[in-house]
């Protein structure tokens, strides 16, 4: 008999809506119409490889962490710095056992580890992990400055500020180092100078 997957199902509609959840720090910089969580999550993935492989760390393992590192937030929203200055911060794991309940003990046990792993900020991957999660937001705060919200630079120097690992800062010190659209010139082979 084939296990119900009713659970499953019902959280990655959940899942879905975090692409319409809205990173609300950036509208602290004034950004009218900020990423998504599920935009900040894949490009924190997406460092999230990077950073690993360069600290000798399992790419995959913090990727897994990155992608579920928000996962929450469709229960809670993005609550910025500000907010938990005022709000009691929600639990990431207790949120996460709300979300797997009813899923095959398969599913629920891998994402509760998942999560644990990220919150315990101990093992080289989820050390990874946060610093993609920094990475992102800075890049992303770059990436704002350069279409005119300038007050995005308090999240830049925050960001660059958290960074823990020799290849994060050091692929932070490149990001600053190059302009957001040097790889469209070095793509259309032309002279970036």
């Amino acid at each position: 008999m084939a296990e119900d997957l009713s659970a499953v199902a019902r959280f990655l509609y959940e899942a879905g809506t975090l692409k319409q959840t809205k990173r609300t720090g950036w509208w602290m910089a004034g950004v009218r119409d900020p990423e998504s969580v599920a935009e900040h999550s894949w490009r924190t993935a997406l460092l999230a490889t990077i950073i690993a492989k360069l600290e000798g760390a399992d790419p995959a393992q913090a990727a897994y962490l990155a992608v579920w590192h928000d996962s929450q937030e469709t229960r809670t929203g993005d609550v910025n710095y500000l907010g938990k200055k005022y709000a009691t911060e929600a639990d990431p794991q207790a949120v996460t056992g709300d979300q797997v309940a009813g899923m095959p003990e398969i599913l629920a046990s891998a994402v509760r580890e998942l999560v644990a792993e990220y919150e315990a900020k101990v093992s080289a991957e989820a050390i990874c992990a946060r610093d993609a999660d920094k990475l992102e937001c800075m890049i992303q705060g770059i990436e704002y400055k350069a279409q005119g919200y300038e007050n995005a630079q308090r999240w830049i120097d925050n960001s660059r500020g958290r960074l823990t690992t020799k290849s994060a800062n050091e692929l932070a010190d490149a990001v600053l180092a190059t302009g957001s659209l040097d790889w469209l010139r070095t793509a259309l082979g032309e002279n970036s100078n």
